[in-house]
């Protein structure tokens, strides 16, 4: 398992540190005069620059991880992660707000694979049991971008002006570079399925897919998928519900992330400092996220770490959205805190609960897809929740956030409830006495997943 892990982790959580930093260094870029040299100067300009990113990001999320099934994940994922670096970059040099407008969609377009993408393939690794903890820190790559893109652009916006450009383009030229340079090397070194990856002896190979399979039953690795199979999955009503957990969260969690800096700015700090401020916030949440996934491991148990976090983001925004004034900035600053130690915990743990909830390649391949698609239509919602009007306080904004927190936790409960149900109706059917089955029937059933009657559910 060791040696799983470090092929898998470290290779993956890199490659999403880069598509999130690459998504949200705006929020860092605008303190660097993007607005004034993009001549970006209504209300809702910006938030509609932020908005087209989701477009596509949304749209092509179950065709994305269909393609990555065929094409293999080394492959899909190095490709999509060098466009996505060099839209980036392309960012770096536009020249008008239409530019601006083209880049975010293509970002969107490009990086549409990386998350859900990176989900299913850590699903057909690791048990249930095993997955939290990997889940989470896969997860915490994000909030290490947080941190690392503000220290990052901290230190290169002291570039402002070099070679006559200001900050904010040289924060995406450098990063988006960088992304390309990691490309190459990540054709090599991002695994694929258990069943292609050749640094495994055979041996392992068959331990790996033995353990894996007393767990969800078959992979199901040769199984095709069709627009059908779309369609049944999605009818799911388990299906549905983890889409919706995910929405309501999605929208507090892209909030902080797209507007931190700006929040923050408003505490009375400069540019350069308002950056470092957003750095601490990122990385105690990372502490928090990987202290909530061990202990849902060691119990086995998910719905309380879900709803715990919630309540402590809901805390954060109440404290944010009440407390006003540059004397009471440290509790603002604080309350911060509470808002990315929840937000940026609970997701993991809600998304590692519904994928594990999903067993073999065709129902966690579309299962991820629709989840992640679906959830994300929330980030269209954050980006016009903080509106320039609304400033200093962000009133409106805090009260969505709060509002969709609430969602996410009204949905992780009926849930739990559905899954209660569903295993005791499975308890109760198998309590009838067992039923002969043939080889070829019991085969069938394998290939249910979590379809099977024999299957469980964790809570």
């Amino acid at each position: 398992m060791a040696k799983i892990d470090w092929h898998i982790l470290p290779v993956l959580c890199v490659l999403y540190l880069l598509a999130f930093l690459d998504r949200v260094n705006i929020s860092n870029a605008v303190i660097f005069k993007l607005r004034e040299d993009l001549n970006i100067t209504t209300g809702t300009q910006y938030n509609t620059a932020l908005t087209i990113f989701f477009v596509p990001y949304v749209l092509f999320e179950i065709p994305s991880n269909i393609l990555l099934k065929k094409l293999r994940p080394h492959l899909w994922l190095s490709v999509c992660m060098f466009l996505f670096g060099l839209t980036t970059l392309c960012q770096g040099l536009v020249q008008n707000y239409a530019g601006l407008l083209a880049t975010r969609f293509f970002l969107g377009l490009f990086e549409t694979g990386m998350f859900p993408g990176c989900f299913y393939l850590m699903g057909m690794w690791y048990k249930r049991t095993e997955a939290q903890k990997r889940f989470s820190f896969f997860f915490s790559s994000t909030t290490l971008a947080g941190a690392f893109g503000g220290l990052l652009a901290s230190a290169i916006g002291k570039m402002d002006g070099l070679s006559g450009y200001n900050g904010w383009r040289w924060i995406f030229i450098l990063e988006g570079l960088l992304t390309c340079v990691v490309a190459f090397a990540w054709y090599f070194l991002i695994p694929d399925f258990p069943e292609d990856v050749k640094w495994m002896t055979e041996e392992e190979r068959a331990f790996i897919k033995a353990k894996l399979a007393k767990d969800v039953g078959d992979a199901g690795r040769d199984v095709s998928i069709s627009w059908k199979d779309v369609i049944d999955v999605v009818k799911d009503y388990k299906v549905l519900l983890g889409g919706l957990m995910y929405f309501g969260m999605i929208v507090p969690a892209y909030g902080y992330a797209y507007f931190a800096p700006t929040i923050i700015k408003t505490y009375g700090y400069s540019p350069i400092k308002t950056q470092l401020y957003s750095i601490p916030p990122w990385a105690v949440a990372f502490v928090f996220a990987m202290l909530i996934a061990y202990l849902s491991d060691r119990v086995k148990h998910r719905f309380l770490f879900a709803m715990f976090p919630i309540c402590l983001a809901m805390a954060g925004f109440g404290i944010v959205r009440n407390v006003h004034g540059l004397a009471t900035r440290h509790t603002q600053y604080a309350a911060l805190f509470l808002i990315t130690m929840g937000a940026y915990s609970a997701m993991p743990i809600i998304i590692c609960w519904y994928a594990m909830n999903l067993s073999g390649h065709k129902r966690r391949s579309i299962g991820t897809g629709w989840q992640i698609g679906f959830g994300n239509i929330g980030g269209i919602v954050a980006t016009y929740s903080f509106l320039e009007k609304d400033k200093p306080n962000y009133i409106p904004g805090h009260t969505i956030c709060i509002s969709f927190l609430a969602l996410a936790a009204a949905a992780c409960i009926v849930y739990l409830g559905l899954l209660l149900y569903r295993n005791k109706s499975r308890d109760k059917a198998a309590g009838t006495g067992p039923i002969d089955l043939t080889p070829e029937q019991e085969q069938e059933n394998e290939l249910l997943g979590d379809l099977n009657p024999t299957y469980r559910y964790q809570l």
